[in-house]
């Protein structure tokens, strides 16, 4: 008598749990031709899984390539730069630093670089915001993310600067304290005034009756608190808890004989974060306080200035407070407000029209996204100073670019996915071993149960119809087909845009090409390009570009033929200056200009664009080596006789002794008196006669006027030649270019001696940026 067949668990090809029938012989052996069957459909998805396999990693390796070349030329490092100790780490609330301005009254403040101070030990001409960052505390020996909320405690000609720091180690705040003997332009760190076990900032220090007090905002630990100064600056002790409230940014100030404390508290029930205020009086800052009858003053809208940004001052008899707007993110800027009444029964303020100059930088400005403190006193000079703080992103930028990171690469291994689907690499989207299936033995009694939907048999339809899905897509899309290759050419344009995202968003930081600092000083140069009126094109775009860096300061426009064009015509986040010149020659890039404000000026052309980070670092080499050429094009002159080539040949020896200035820093006083001296008065001639070789004139300059290295290089992450898209370069005919240039240096050789003897190799610097 024949076997029946006997029904067994198993799954079908295409779906849920379903019956799989074993035909038998009796004795539960196999027919051979299915095991035979079952091996071959095993090797064959050995092979299929092995290719796929390689798809993926084929697709990891050429996505991972692009995203590093890109990294390596388009963004600039998520480092804090100036910063050589542990500190200055990526932080959600921000990176927050300090700056100084000046001014006639505490309405009309200019920053420090606006009033020329210069500071020859840092090169610093002139010194330039921010005067304090995390680097500064943290190359002093006390780690920090950010600075901010400074308040000044001037003591005659010394200045004491009380801050809070973002402890790079035990991520909270802690209160740090600056000296200044110089009016702010120059900052020694005296280290950590006040550290406790909660989060402390907002360090409001003030006299009362010959004692120092100190009240910081401590609203994680639930009160306010006073410290009274033992050692001043650096030993406090606590003196009283003034209040059992979590006050939010305390600031007290002394009205009509009776002392008033302006502070918000967060915490109650319907309360507007950041748009309350409350106010207490006393007769003592120990207290007792009392709250004011019509608290809180405020309970509004966060834009509206309600939370303090700074220490109230009064000025022509007038009491103002200062707020702070947190409408578009936290501490946007500062507003002012005249307070009209102010007693135990009423309260009045009305705002005054207040405002800093604004940078059109972004985060390239070191302010550039906002400023929400201020300290503004009166020095015995009768000037007025004020500390104030910047960030150049918003509130929780660095999470932000966090999940924007995170959501490309997701995205970019979707698209993987479906890359290899419409090329037929990729089979299925889920394999149906990877989802949960019934494997258990049926009994008579469990039957009706078993068949019930349960959640491992709806995974694994869900997985069956995502894999029909990817089919149908494949047969409908095929890649050989004028549809499915533009289908699948978009597909992987956008797999590499989101792959150079993601670059981006985690290893571009902020996306801020931030200046270099030397010495803790930053600084400012001014932009020098010449042009006429068939470049106009290549101006527009170079103005808007180079403007934007951080350390420039002005761009000085040489004008040498045609009509000028208007400087509001340029989109400038800096003064543009045109300089109209009478006669059309190459001498004029050197000539000597009284207007310009700082020593440094970068000659740039006007057809080449490199990144500001570039720029900055070449202004950084250049502070460190002020009375050299730094430039981004070097060139090695040598031979007999002697002939001028390209970098090329620097670079197959190793060496140069040339920068070309149409790319480099020079000293504005030393370079253009240089150039314009009766010892090269037959140069100059000779580079009007040729229309050609001003930048090697200056080179041979420099060399006769030093017996030690006259020319620094910097290579650029990348440069463009912008002329070569509008068709008006000035020299096209390369050999014909060299030529003239050869010529030049053998009779520039015989005036003021050779340069051969001047080479100068690759690499030979710590900072590895001259390689």
């Amino acid at each position: 008598m024949g076997s029946s067949p006997t029904p067994a668990l198993g799954t079908s090809g295409g779906g849920a749990g379903g019956w799989r029938w074993h035909g038998g012989n009796g004795s539960g052996k196999i027919n051979s031709n299915s095991s035979k069957s079952g091996n071959g459909n095993g090797n064959n998805e050995a092979c299929v899984l092995s290719s796929t396999f390689a798809y993926f990693l084929l697709s990891v390796v050429v996505l991972g390539a692009i995203g590093s070349l890109y990294g390596r030329y388009m963004v600039t490092p998520n480092v804090r730069t100036g910063i050589t100790a542990p500190g200055c780490l990526d932080d959600s609330e921000g990176s927050w630093a300090l700056g100084v301005f000046y001014g006639d009254s505490p309405f009309s403040l200019r920053p420090i670089e606006a009033m020329n101070v210069w500071k020859d030990k840092s090169a610093a001409w002139p010194v330039a915001n921010p005067v304090m960052t995390c680097a500064s505390l943290s190359d002093a020996g006390f780690p920090s993310n950010f600075v901010a909320d400074p308040f000044l405690y001037i003591q005659g000609d010394v200045l004491y600067l009380f801050y809070e720091t973002k402890n790079s180690i035990t991520w909270q705040g802690d209160i740090a304290v600056a000296q200044s003997t110089d009016k702010g332009a120059t900052w020694q760190q005296l280290g950590i005034a006040l550290d406790e076990e909660w989060h402390l900032s907002y360090p409001y220090v003030f006299d009362y009756n010959g004692n120092m007090y100190m009240v910081p905002e401590g609203s994680l630990n639930g009160d306010v608190r006073i410290y009274r100064a033992t050692n001043f600056p650096l030993k406090w002790t606590l003196e009283k808890i003034i209040l059992k409230k979590p006050i939010v940014d305390s600031s007290i100030v002394i009205h009509e004989g009776k002392l008033w404390l302006f502070g918000s508290d967060n915490s109650g029930i319907g309360t507007e974060r950041n748009g309350q205020l409350e106010l207490w009086h006393s007769d003592s800052p120990l207290g007792p306080w009392k709250p004011h009858k019509k608290n809180p003053i405020y309970n509004t809208d966060r834009t509206l200035g309600a939370r303090n940004g700074g220490r109230p001052f009064v000025y022509n008899g007038n009491l103002y407070r200062v707020g702070q707007d947190c409408g578009e993110t936290y501490g946007r800027k500062i507003r002012v407000f005249k307070i009209e009444v102010l007693t135990t029964d009423e309260f009045k303020e009305v705002e005054v029209p207040f405002s800093l100059e604004e940078s059109t930088k972004g985060r390239n400005a070191w302010d550039g996204a906002r400023n929400h403190h201020l300290d503004v006193q009166q020095l015995s000079s009768g000037e007025w100073i004020a500390v104030v703080d910047g960030d150049r992103v918003p509130s929780g930028d660095s999470v932000r670019r966090f999940i924007l990171g995170l959501a490309s690469v997701v995205s970019v291994g979707a698209l993987i996915v479906l890359i290899g689907i419409l090329l037929g690499a990729v089979r299925c989207v889920v394999p149906l071993s990877w989802c949960p299936h019934n494997v258990g033995k049926r009994s008579d009694t469990t039957v009706l149960a078993w068949e019930r939907p349960n959640l491992s048999s709806k995974l694994r339809l869900l997985c069956s119809r995502l894999n029909r899905a990817s089919s149908t897509l494949r047969a409908r899309t095929r890649s050989n087909t004028c549809i499915g290759t533009v289908v699948l050419a978009i597909t992987i344009a956008v797999a590499v845009t989101l792959t150079c995202a993601g670059v981006r968003y985690v290893y571009g930081g902020s996306g801020a090409q931030e200046a270099y600092p030397l010495n803790g000083h930053y600084s400012q140069f001014t932009l020098v390009t010449m042009t006429y009126d068939a470049r106009l094109w290549n101006l527009n775009m170079y103005v808007k570009h180079y403007s934007r860096c951080s350390s420039v300061r002005e761009i000085v426009v040489i004008w040498n033929k045609g009509v000028p064009p208007q400087a509001s015509a340029f989109d400038s986040a800096v003064p543009i200056r045109i300089r109209v010149e009478q006669k059309n020659s190459l001498n004029n890039r050197f000539k000597v200009d009284p207007l310009i404000k700082t020593r440094a000026v970068l000659e740039l052309d006007d057809d080449i664009m490199m990144s500001c980070d570039d720029v900055e670092r070449g202004f950084r080499v250049w502070r460190e080596h002020p009375d050299r050429i730094v430039g981004f094009y070097p060139r090695l002159v040598d031979g007999r006789p002697l002939t001028y080539r390209g970098e090329k040949h620097a670079r197959k020896y190793n060496g140069y002794n040339v920068i070309l200035t149409g790319a480099a820093f020079l000293d504005s006083h030393t370079a253009f008196e240089r150039y314009w001296s009766k010892e090269a008065a037959i140069g100059r001639a000779l580079v009007d006669s040729y229309f050609n070789c001003e930048d090697v004139l200056m080179n041979y300059l420099y060399a006769n006027a030093s017996s030690s290295a006259s020319v620094e290089y910097v290579r650029p992450a990348w440069a463009i030649d912008t002329s070569k898209f509008s068709g008006v370069a000035i020299s096209r005919n390369t050999q014909a270019h060299y030529g003239i240039r050869s010529k030049c240096l053998q009779k520039f050789a015989e005036m003021y001696g050779s340069l051969a003897e001047r080479k100068l190799e690759f690499s030979r610097r710590k900072d590895g940026w001259d390689v």
